[in-house]
């Protein structure tokens, strides 16, 4: 997309991103579009991946984009972030920061410090570190007690909404975004996939034409709890041979999954696939398979309308609150057995595998892109109309928070 032209700026916004992941350049690219419309010269100020991130493969860049250097500190396995701020963009009327214990850049903008008169300050995240390994330990008061400290609040989900009203931010300042992907490509190369590739991917799989596919997409690390996964593809391909088990993605357990597939014919992992190839294992699939934790594969399930697999305990993101189970997902117990059962009774009833289909691919339709740029702007608007809201020294912590 060209750069938007915009002429006398009413509002100048700055939205800080530690790095930019490919998936976004779809909803930075539209927001900036809309905001231009609007008079609103948008900017995106962000780093590069930490080296463990790195290892996900997973950014992507934007001729346009403020690009700054990103200062790592390994600390008790977290890797701490300074990220500069570029000074030609310190008059913006509103900052938007990501909502992240480890970015200590942000927290002199939480603590006002050289924040001129006026300026907005907001948050963009989940409320929560949903994949907390102590979800009521002291890291999580920390995130708690800075709840209140901006101006705004751009939501994932109606989830996060709960949770920062939970902790005292007003509804009034609180914008919901569904948070969402560009599906609408993802729909075309959907739509562009062609017999001969689909004949590809069934038979790299050696799949009849009976066979039952289903398809893992994401990053692999151990939050995505793959040895339950290849444990109940096991149980599963036991009792119907002809199952067949795709793994799109890359990552740091990427190595556990090639050794499983070097004794099972019936599973591949393909690697990360991106448009059209990627789609193609979609369009080869029955079902989306994934035990841990989901986030916005969700939305790639509902568009390629699969039915989507998953426990209930795992770390999920936000984008948990999109599943409804025995709806447009089935959520199991979180053991191989209970998932294998999942996917066998998906198996042997075609008329509820085909109810959960249709209505995966319906939510596909209200967990749009477009959407989620309209409810931005909205809130970029309010957030720019409404008188600046309570200063951090006017908050008291929550009590039990040392700040």
């Amino acid at each position: 997309m060209s750069e938007a032209p915009l002429s006398r700026p009413r509002a100048r916004v700055v939205v800080t991103q530690h790095r930019l992941l490919h998936y976004r350049l779809g909803l930075f690219e539209r927001l900036r579009a809309a905001c231009a419309a609007r008079r609103i010269e948008l900017r995106l100020v962000h780093g590069g991946p930490s080296p463990t991130e790195a290892l996900k493969r997973d950014v992507g860049s934007l001729p346009w984009a403020n690009v700054v250097r990103n200062r790592f500190l390994r600390l008790g396995g977290v890797d701490l972030i300074w990220q500069a701020y570029p000074r030609a963009l310190r008059d913006a009327d509103l900052v938007i920061l990501m909502q992240e214990n480890r970015i200590l850049s942000n927290y002199p903008w939480l603590l006002r410090l050289g924040v001129r008169a006026g300026q907005r300050v907001a948050f963009w995240g989940h409320g929560r570190n949903l994949q907390a390994t102590a979800p009521h330990g002291w890291r999580e008061d920390w995130k708690r007690g800075f709840v209140t400290r901006v101006d705004w609040w751009f939501a994932y989900t109606d989830s996060t909404s709960a949770i920062v009203r939970r902790d005292g931010f007003p509804a009034a300042r609180i914008t919901v975004l569904n948070n969402a992907i560009d599906d609408e490509r993802f729909a075309r190369d959907l739509a562009m996939v062609s017999a001969a590739q689909l004949s590809t991917c069934r038979a790299r799989l050696g799949a009849t034409p009976e066979a039952l596919v289903g398809v893992y997409c994401g990053s692999l690390y151990p939050d995505k709890r793959l040895p339950l996964l290849l444990a109940a593809a096991d149980l599963v391909h036991a009792e119907r041979p002809e199952f067949r088990l795709a793994v799109l993605g890359d990552g740091p357990s990427r190595p556990l999954v090639l050794q499983a597939a070097a004794t099972r014919p019936w599973l591949q992992a393909v690697g990360a696939q991106r448009g059209i190839d990627k789609a193609a294992w979609f369009r080869a699939s029955h079902l989306c398979l994934n035990p841990g934790a989901v986030g916005l594969q969700v939305l790639d399930a509902f568009c390629a309308g699969l039915p989507l697999i998953t426990t209930a305990p795992a770390r999920h993101g936000p984008e948990l609150a999109y599943l409804v189970s025995d709806r447009n997902s089935l959520v199991t117990a979180d053991d191989a057995r209970s998932y294998a059962d999942a996917v066998l009774r998906l198996a042997r009833d075609p008329a509820l595998r085909d109810r959960l289909r249709a209505a995966a691919a319906d939510d596909a339709q209200r967990y749009t892109l477009a959407a989620m740029v309209e409810r931005f702007v909205a809130g970029i608007e309010g957030c720019l109309a409404a008188p600046s809201g309570r200063r951090w020294r006017d908050v008291p912590p929550l009590a039990g928070t040392v700040i």
